[in-house]
Formats: structure tokens, C-alpha cells, sequence
């Protein structure tokens, strides 16, 4: 069974029984795991225990994105709602949030089922196999049961902070209430892991899966990824920004890593940015391309398109076949506009139209509504249906090759400054965003002009990041690992501010109002995207506020622009955004009074 129905049949069945893809870990004990582990076939299901986990909310709603907010390039106003997710978005969460207990149980039964198929895996002799194919195969399992463990545990500690840590298989006599440990004794133990094990691992194009199994690129990701969290910043029960003495150490692990998977599977970036996202829009996986590793949800699964990407109103009376899809992280104009104008990426990313209930185009409801326009039901293939709004089988990026240019770059500034090494991989990544007439302006000079110096090559790849990844919801645990979250979010305040006053006063030099319509090809156009106009050419354009929708009579600026980000800037610890939340109730009474949640100002 694929890996992708894996994860439905989870989502859609709870678990199933044990005789049918072992996808019920409990009763994985009813076996004996020698015996489950003791061919390639049954090896395989017990791993499969583990991404089943990803097509529950915990993770396809949640961690993928709705719990990934707020931050300088996606936003969502968490001000206006008590909300479980609306509490989380506001930094106010308390224990009894419903959301916050999905997440810790899912990642706890995820790390459950990792630890029962790496015991199993170890315990089972046929990782020495004499037969090279099973050894091979074995060790690749191996490998994929520590990586989605890393990954769960990355998620805890960026959420809960320190954590109990266990590692071993479910047994009886086990003490299952563990204290919290050290979240970068956790880190550094989860890379070490990895780090052992990478070489016995298989490339994607080796796999039966692809990109739509954890394979040997992703995890030299994972490495650097988790060494760049492990070498950051992060927040103290005091509400104090730290980084641990040997920070430098996970800087070289992180570049050693990245340029090792450089070395040995480097591939060209797909040189059509779209065409990256309209991959798995159409349910295309191609390997040796620019995602790594990708959450294979099958068709009524996956929350992509409907709480994620450009916006679809559909339902029972709608013209169209594609149903409805939402969009819960906002794009602020300031970071649309940070964008160079010529920069291909910019209209990827943001979606400044929507699709209506007749199948034409609009601009985005209030005119500021701009979507992830990354992804969309109405790019799929076969439209799901009048009364569709789940399900959509999109997968999720969990890594882009992109990124371990941008991240080796981030290492070797640290470590050396802007050599010739980090200013390439920036390079690599600012080509594929300009039309290859401009690679002059903005790549050479561009590059050039911020290597001056170790900080302002920094600077840019802060930039480039949230350029090249806005809408894939990674940005907020970039902030925290660099320490500047509350540093963008008071920028981006005082961004839209200033963005406000010059369109109300007359003086913006960017687009008050924006005019559009449906050109005779049937495509949404912009007249003015980049800059303000006095009034369009003809009456076939319609008049969208744009800037000057920031204003507002009663306050100044709409409220949003003052209250989305406050408790970012202005928390228990001004100048420190608390992006640590309570260990849930149920968590901290079933732990027998091992667990208490103490600090952080809760």
C-alpha cells in the first residue's frame, strides 16, 4: 500500500486493525516485532505507522500551517475570537486548548510508533542481512523512523520548549511519566541520530515513493535544519532570548551537511517557480527536482486548498465544480510590496484574486485579503465536486532544495562571512526569481552589493527566505532560531503604518487603489501592481481600494494592523515574543505530577 493511502486510511478510519497495514500501533504488541521486522514487506507497514499520523488535524491543519502564524510575511487576526486557534494565533493559548492537546498527543503517538519500528528495526538481525537488498532496504526503514521522529520532536520543543523524551518502544514495567528534558540535549541527540545513519539511507529516485517518502535528501536537510534550530535562539522560562556557547559547532554540522548533499545529488531548480506548486497541484512528483520531501496526501485528504491557498467560493449553487476553499494566513501588503517588481516569485506567492461562485475572477475580498497563491483547488485536474472543501489530496512541501542552498549560504556567512561559496548558492536561488535578461542587476550586482560585510549578507538572506518560501509557513521558527521574531513584527507594523498614512495623505508612491478586470482571454489583470495610478486608461477597468484600505476614520488604521501582531511586540516581555505554549491539561494530568507548567509567565 502507498504510503499517501496510508495516511488517509488513517484519517478516515481512525486506525485500522493490525492485520491491515499494522496501522494500529497498539496492537503491534499482539505481534512479535521479530517477527513483524524479519521481512522487508511487514517492515515496511510497521514504519508506515508513522506518516499515518500526518493525515490527522494535528498535523494537516495545524503544524502544516494554521498554528504558523503570525509572522512578517503571513498573518491572522487572533484578537477577534476566544477560538482554540485564534488563542494560539494571539500567543494566548491556555492549557485547555483543544488544539494544542491534538498536536502534543499526535506527536507523541508519531514519536510511539517511531521508537516501536526503530526498536523492531535494530532488534531484527536484518540490518546485516546477507542478502544486499534487504540490508539496503532495512537500513533505509531505519533511517526513515529517526528522521519523522526528529521532525515530531523539532515541532515539541518549538512549541512547548523543554519536553519528556522518550525513545523506547511501549512495553510493560516502562515508565511512560517522564520529566522534561533539555530541548537541546533533545536536538543535539536527534542530529546525532541522523547523522549515523544517513549514509545507509536511499536517494529519492531509489524508492518506490519518490519525494512522497522520507528518503536520503530529505534527511541531510533534516540535519542542517535541526542543527540551525539547535545553534539559534531560543525563549527561556524568563521570557529571555538565548543561545547555547557552542552554537557555532551546529553552524558547521549545518553547512557540512548541506554542502555534502550538494555534492553528492545536486540538481538544477526547476526553472519554473510555478511550476513547482502546480506539481502537486496535479498530483505530479518529480524527483531530483526542487522538493525533497513532500506530505503524500491521497484524494479526501489534506487540508491544501481549502484552509491554504488562493481562495475558491463554491458550494451547491456554485457555476463551477471545484467547492470551497479558504485561506487563514493573510499576505500583508508590506511584505507583497517588498517584493522587487520584477521578481517572478511575487505573483506566485500572493493571490490578489479569488475565484467566484459564477468561475470568474475577483480581487480578493476588502481589497487586503491577498491569498497564498501557491496553491488552489481550481488548479486540480478533475474538479472534487459542487459541495467539496476538504480533502483535496495536495501535498504539503516539507523541504525544498531551495532551501539547502539558502541554509548552506546562512552557514557559511556564519562561519566565514560572505565567501565566494555562499554568494553562488544565493545566486542559484535569485536566478531562477528574474528573467535571465536582468541576472545582471538582480543577481550579479544585487549578490555583490550585500556580501560587503557578514551582517548585510545576512540581512539578505533573511530577505531572500521569505521571498522565496512566503506561504510554506516556515517563516516563524526562522524568526525565532535568528532572534529577531518581535524585531519584523514591530517592522512590519510600523510598515503598514507608514504604508497607511502616505496612501491617506496623498504621498504613497505604491498603489492607493489598484484597478483590474477580466481581460477577453478570460485572464484576471492588474493595471497598476506596482505603483499608484490617478485613474485607469478606460471604464473596462474596476477600482479596488488597495493602501488606502489600511485607513480607518475610527482608529487611525484598520484594527488589525495595531492588534494582529501586539502580543508579538508588546507581550508579558516587551520585545520578546512568548512563542512558548502551556503543556495541555490532559497531558499534565495523566503525567501523574511529573509534569507542572512553570515559567514563561503562564
Amino acid at each position: 500500500m502507498k504510503i499517501k493511502h496510508i495516511i488517509i486510511a488513517a484519517a478516515t478510519a481512525t486506525m485500522m486493525s493490525s492485520c491491515q497495514d499494522f496501522l494500529e500501533p497498539e496492537s503491534l504488541s499482539t505481534f512479535d516485532l521479530n517477527y513483524i521486522y524479519s521481512n522487508v514487506d511487514d517492515a515496511r507497514k510497521g514504519v508506515n505507522a508513522i506518516y499515518s499520523h500526518f493525515g490527522q488535524d494535528a498535523f494537516r491543519s495545524r503544524l502544516s500551517n494554521n498554528m504558523t502564524g503570525n509572522t512578517d510575511i503571513e498573518h491572522s487576526s487572533g484578537w477577534s475570537s476566544n477560538g482554540d486557534r485564534y488563542q494560539i494565533w494571539d500567543l494566548e493559548a491556555l492549557e485547555s486548548n483543544r488544539d494544542l492537546q491534538i498536536v502534543w498527543t499526535y506527536a507523541y503517538r508519531a514519536i510511539r510508533d517511531a521508537n516501536i519500528a526503530i526498536e523492531g528495526l535494530e532488534a531484527s538481525g536484518m540490518l546485516e542481512s546477507n542478502d544486499a537488498s534487504t540490508a539496503q532496504t532495512m537500513n533505509h526503514l531505519l533511517g526513515e523512523a529517526y528522521t519523522l521522529r526528529a521532525y515530531w520532536y523539532s515541532m515539541l520543543t518549538y512549541y512547548f520548549g523543554d519536553v519528556p523524551y522518550m525513545i523506547e518502544a511501549p512495553k510493560a514495567g516502562l515508565d511512560f511519566n517522564l520529566p522534561k528534558k533539555n530541548r537541546n540535549e533533545i536536538l543535539a541527540e536527534e542530529i546525532n541520530n541522523l547523522i549515523n545513519l544517513e549514509e545507509n539511507m536511499l536517494w529519492a529516485d531509489q524508492l518506490p515513493n519518490g519525494i512522497e517518502q522520507v528518503n536520503r535528501e530529505y534527511t541531510l536537510g533534516m540535519i542542517a535544519r535541526l542543527s540551525l534550530q539547535r545553534g539559534g535562539y531560543f525563549l527561556t522560562p524568563e521570557l529571555t532570548m538565548e543561545r547555547e556557547s557552542d552554537y557555532l559547532d551546529y553552524y558547521q554540522i549545518a553547512k557540512d551537511y548541506t554542502q555534502k548533499l550538494i555534492s553528492l545529488k545536486d540538481r538544477e531548480l526547476n526553472p519554473s517557480f510555478r511550476q513547482v506548486f502546480m506539481n502537486q497541484c496535479t498530483f505530479q512528483s518529480p524527483e531530483n527536482d526542487d522538493i525533497l520531501f513532500e506530505v503524500p496526501f491521497a484524494l479526501g485528504n489534506g487540508d491544501v486548498g481549502w484552509n491554504i491557498g488562493v481562495r475558491v467560493d463554491g458550494g451547491n449553487t456554485a457555476s463551477h465544480d471545484y467547492g470551497s476553499g479558504n485561506n487563514y494566513m493573510a499576505i500583508p501588503p508590506t511584505y507583497y510590496l517588498s517584493f522587487d517588481t520584477l521578481d517572478i516569485r511575487r505573483d506566485v506567492t500572493c493571490s490578489l484574486y479569488k475565484v467566484t461562485t459564477e468561475f470568474t475572477y475577483e480581487f480578493v475580498n476588502g481589497g487586503l485579503d491577498i491569498g497564498q497563491g501557491k496553491w488552489s483547488r481550481h488548479f486540480l485536474p478533475t474538479p472534487p465536486g459542487k459541495s467539496t472543501a476538504k480533502g483535496t489530496g495536495i501535498n504539503w512541501p516539507m523541504m525544498r532544495y531551495s532551501d539547502v542552498l539558502l541554509m548552506f549560504a546562512e552557514a557559511e556567512n556564519e562561519l566565514n562571512g560572505p565567501t565566494a561559496d555562499a554568494q553562488e548558492a544565493l545566486k542559484r536561488v535569485r536566478r531562477r526569481a528574474f528573467d535571465a535578461a536582468h541576472w545582471g542587476q538582480k543577481v550579479d550586482a544585487y549578490v555583490g552589493q550585500v556580501s560587503g560585510g557578514k551582517d548585510t549578507f545576512f540581512e539578505a538572506i533573511v530577505d531572500e527566505r521569505a521571498w522565496e518560501f512566503g506561504g510554506e509557513m516556515i517563516r516563524k521558527y526562522e524568526l525565532i532560531r535568528w532572534g529577531i521574531y518581535s524585531e519584523k513584527m514591530a517592522e512590519t507594523v510600523e510598515g503598514l503604518k507608514e504604508l497607511a498614512d502616505n496612501a491617506f495623505n496623498g504621498t504613497t508612491r505604491y498603489p492607493d487603489y489598484m484597478y483590474w478586470k477580466v481581460n477577453e482571454n478570460g485572464n484576471f489583470t492588474i493595471l497598476n501592481p506596482n505603483k499608484r495610478v490617478v485613474a485607469p486608461p478606460d471604464d473596462t477597468w474596476t477600482q479596488q481600494s488597495f493602501l488606502l484600505a489600511l485607513h480607518s476614520d475610527e482608529f487611525g488604521y484598520q484594527e488589525w494592523v495595531t492588534k494582529d501582531w501586539e502580543n508579538y511586540i508588546n507581550g508579558p516581555q516587551p520585545g520578546v515574543v512568548r512563542y512558548i505554549f502551556p503543556i495541555p491539561t490532559e497531558a499534565i494530568a495523566n503525567s501523574q505530577g511529573t509534569l507542572t507548567n512553570d515559567g514563561y509567565g503562564f
